[in-house]
């Protein structure tokens, strides 16, 4: 079981590094609704959330769904975490909290 909950915290990773590419995807003027959502950066980004929800699912064969509803509230941290370092987005002492909260939960409720 152990083994299930790091690959399910990894797709919540891998669900972060997709949002983060959105996002980068958001920040770039197209010349063309179109391109804004048929672009490289946002298929790639889709691409990548896929495989991280199938991941996901594979995990819930063994994870009981009160757990895995936990272990996703991870990704909140894993998104504010690269939004910080990628994206240097402003992290307020609120969200470190909020994250600090987070994180004990799942520590919590996984083990």
């Amino acid at each position: 079981m152990t083994v299930f909950i790091l690959v399910f915290i990894s797709a919540s990773l891998i669900s972060a590094f997709s949002q983060i590419l959105l996002k980068t995807a958001a920040r770039i003027q197209y010349k063309s609704w179109i391109y804004e959502y048929m672009n490289a950066r946002v298929i790639i980004a889709y691409v990548i959330f896929f495989v991280a929800t199938l991941i996901t699912v594979y995990c819930y064969k063994v994870i009981p769904l009160s757990l895995g509803a936990m272990l996703e509230a991870s990704g909140y941290v894993f998104v504010t975490v690269l939004g910080r370092l990628i994206l240097k987005e402003k992290v307020s002492w609120q969200k470190i909290a909020g994250m600090v909260l987070v994180i004990l939960g799942v520590i919590i409720v996984a083990f």
